[in-house]
């Protein structure tokens, strides 16, 4: 699907391509003069630049074209504000630019002015398994973007969209001083306005089926680590134009209307043919079960269609027939789900299309019913009755449609069954079958269906070098991710760098002797490395005691709460995990314990902890278990889950103390 958030992030990395006439003198705009002699509050170091006037101006005309246009004004504050003084936007079959314009008042000396001709439009394939898409950049870089200055442009667009709606995202990554949004429309037309991380606000009628709202002092968005994505966070308000009579389709008034748009694009696209009936039939032969059959054909998804993305025209949402993927072998999200819902329905199963966001938290409960919200295609397979199998574990209990296994047809690593821990609790779109849509949050796996379990064996020596024995097996997302790095490693000499990394996390000093893996083919499987190494100088000297820390590997500590600002936003975590460790060192002969570690026990809404050490014979036993059940840590936890931490990092730090047995004493 179409992916417009990435535009500006683009835009930025590419700011230095565009050149521009910095010697182009001409009086900038009124608004930008009135916006930049605007007192301003004092800002901390921290912010780059301050958007002191944003002003959206929308007109719907009555054959349901659009023209807007969209001003901005921005005093650099800092150097690093400079990615500011530049112009962008985007063009599409259903959005045009008609101008665009710059300029740049600088704190002494005469206006700047940058036009039209001084930009650059680019394609925008260029993103992985994109190959064409119809989508183009504009860049305008504004001279003269220096701290002090004040930037600015104008960009008019003219349109037809796809759907009858608009979004005013009011917030920005800087400050907003003033921020307004006009909407003109013709005489019997209508509109829905929707809010989300904002109050609502009450618009001024400015004129004749014309109204006005007004923003100031909005905060900035700063990126916070594992904060949800900026849509999820930002104030915006979801527009939604409606047309009297039927000459014109209106905007989305519910997420039924979207699911109804949504369906419709999708009207004829999963018609079987005699070649897909047959592949099916070849695929599933031998196969005596339901669930081995579905397997068959997931897998044949997952291997055989590649992910390939041609987004041209209303192509970026509407997928392509299953016979076209099928005969080409490749598609994006929303082809896949197709084709593998076509193929599916031979085997007596059906299947609703689940339209969503790879990131958790881009689409809320309390959103409003928008396609820009969502960037990604699932399935939702419908369970019969009478089947069970315990390793469909994503299932959604529908109160029309029964059991809905979720699936990600896309992730080739992740079998049926599973779902990938981005996509697990996260809110989406159900396309019903009767023609309808609703919002749905997706299932959340048991946190055993994904982590680590990591034992050794090892044994210390009276110099403190430490010989180990390691086996990991990885589970869910965590074998997921391995696989998909190892199976792009070119060597077998490349491969143990994963090893390596992950040992030097924890230890300084070590060697690794041999290393292996298995299960990387076999995404059914646990994927599981095993390997040893030797670490000199492990347990250090003290006197005649030696200190030795139990928890040889595996960090599970963060400082992500650490920061000196305090946190705005929540905590998002990648998916539900259950790690365990389980460490049996030999001690040295000649040594016993003299004093061992406590014992940790935390639990919480979010997550748990729990680690013990002890001894038995001449052997130090370390156990641990780090649980993540909450994908998503409010505000109000924020100081538990710093507890939480710190109290880790101190159990990863603590050692264990041993002596000279009084036996070898007494030989002495």
């Amino acid at each position: 699907m179409r992916r417009l958030w990435r535009i500006k992030w683009f835009l930025i990395a590419a700011s230095g391509l565009a050149t521009v006439a910095p010697d182009v003198r001409a009086d900038a705009p009124a608004w930008m003069h009135t916006a930049a002699s605007a007192p301003l509050p004092a800002y901390d170091a921290k912010t780059d630049a301050v958007l002191l006037y944003s002003e959206d101006v929308t007109t719907v005309m009555p054959d349901g074209k659009i023209k807007s246009t969209e001003r901005r004004a921005y005093k650099i504050l800092r150097p690093d504000g400079r990615d500011y003084a530049a112009a962008w936007g985007y063009t599409s079959p259903d959005s045009k630019i008609g101008s665009m314009r710059g300029w740049c008042i600088p704190a002494q000396g005469k206006d700047y002015e940058v036009k039209d001709k001084d930009a650059q439009e680019k394609s925008l394939s260029v993103f992985n398994g994109e190959l064409a898409s119809d989508l183009k950049v504009r860049f305008l870089r504004i001279p003269a973007g220096e701290p002090g200055n004040v930037v600015g442009y104008e960009i008019q667009y003219d349109g037809r969209p796809f759907v009858l709606e608009d979004v005013w995202n009011f917030q920005s990554e800087v400050p907003v001083k003033e921020a307004r949004y006009t909407l003109q429309m013709p005489p019997g037309w209508e509109y829905k306005v929707s809010w989300l991380n904002h109050a609502k606000v009450e618009p001024t009628a400015s004129g004749t089926n014309q109204w006005q709202w007004v923003l100031t002092d909005l905060p900035a968005i700063r990126p916070e680590r594992y904060m949800p994505p900026f849509k999820g966070v930002s104030g915006r308000m979801t527009v939604a134009f409606l047309a009297p009579g039927e000459h014109v389709r209106s905007g989305f008034l519910t997420w039924s209307d979207m699911g109804k748009w949504e369906g419709d694009l999708t009207s004829g696209k999963r018609e079987v043919n005699p070649l897909i009936a047959q592949k099916v039939a070849e695929i599933t032969a031998g196969k005596t079960t339901l669930p081995e059959k579905m397997r068959s054909i997931t897998e044949f998804m997952q291997k055989d269609i590649r992910y390939v993305a041609i987004e041209l025209g209303i192509g970026g949402y509407q997928p392509h027939s299953a016979m076209e993927i099928f005969t080409h072998r490749y598609g994006d999200c929303k082809d896949k789900a197709t084709l593998l819902s076509t193929m599916l329905k031979q085997i007596g199963v059906d299947s609703y299309y689940v339209v969503i966001n790879d990131r958790h938290g881009a689409v809320r409960g309390d959103s409003a019913p928008d396609i820009g919200l969502f960037n990604h295609v699932i399935l939702a397979i419908q369970l019969p009755d009478q089947l069970q199998d315990g390793s469909f574990q994503a299932v959604l209990p529908h109160a029309h449609l029964g059991r809905l296994l979720i699936f990600d047809p896309t992730n080739e690593k992740i079998p049926i069954g599973k779902l990938p821990g981005y996509l697990q609790s996260n809110h989406a779109l159900l396309v019903a079958p009767n023609g309808g849509g609703e919002l749905l949050q997706m299932p959340q796996l048991p946190t055993a269906s994904s982590g680590i379990v990591r034992t050794g064996k090892l044994a210390l020596d009276a110099e403190g070098t430490l010989k180990a024995e390691i086996t990991e097996t990885r589970k869910g997302d965590l074998a997921a991710t391995e696989r998909q790095a190892q199976i792009s490693v070119a060597s077998s000499k490349d491969r143990v760098k994963a090893i390596e990394r992950e040992v030097s996390h924890s230890i300084g000093m070590f060697q690794i002797a041999s290393a292996s893996m298995t299960g990387l083919e076999a995404n059914e499987a646990p994927f599981e490395y095993s390997y040893s190494f030797v670490a000199p100088a492990y347990a250090k000297q003290a006197g005649n005691l030696l200190v030795v820390r139990p928890r040889v590997m595996g960090v599970k500590a963060s400082d992500l709460l650490e920061a000196k600002d305090p946190r705005k936003f929540p905590v998002i975590f990648e998916g539900p995990e259950k790690d365990t460790d389980t460490f049996e060192i030999t001690l040295p002969m000649g040594y016993e314990v003299d004093d061992l570690p406590p014992a940790v026990d935390l639990d919480y809404s979010f997550g748990s902890y729990h680690s013990k050490t002890e001894t038995s014979g001449n052997k130090l036993k370390y156990t641990r278990t780090f649980e993540i059940k909450e994908l998503s840590v409010p505000m109000e936890k924020m100081d538990d889950l710093k507890k939480f931490y710190r109290v880790i990092a101190s159990d990863e730090r603590n050692t264990a103390v041993l002596k000279p047995s009084t036996a070898a004493a007494s030989a002495r």
